[in-house]
């Protein structure tokens, strides 16, 4: 399984890039609007382009790991940017405590 989680094709994951990224937690009605079905653990992630990051790829942040959920993942090479919506990889086999809301700091 590897600790970022399982992949639908079998794939491993590995450590890759550090980056900085706008992180926005998606709440409540807002977040069902914009399409984040299941709101819980859902972040919003908008960063420069990079080709290291993709709709497959996984995104550790404060401690979770998350998945980007690919009809949500959007590049404008306009303004060298892309977002994407996110939502935390539960893991049954470790202990879990709920990303903190609090804070979209990085």
């Amino acid at each position: 399984m590897g600790k970022y989680g399982l992949d639908t094709s079998g794939a491993e994951f590995e450590d890759t890039v550090c980056l900085h990224a706008n992180v926005g937690w998606k709440k409540g009605m807002g977040g069902l609007h914009e399409g984040a079905i299941d709101v819980y653990g859902v972040v919003e992630v908008r960063m420069r382009w990079t080709n290291q990051v993709n709709e497959r790829s996984r995104i550790v942040f404060k401690g979770h790991t998350y998945q980007i959920i690919p009809e949500t993942f959007h590049e404008d090479f306009q303004d060298d940017s892309v977002q994407f919506l996110a939502q935390v990889i539960i893991n049954d086999k470790l202990p879990v405590t709920p990303p903190d809301t609090s804070s979209s700091d990085i």
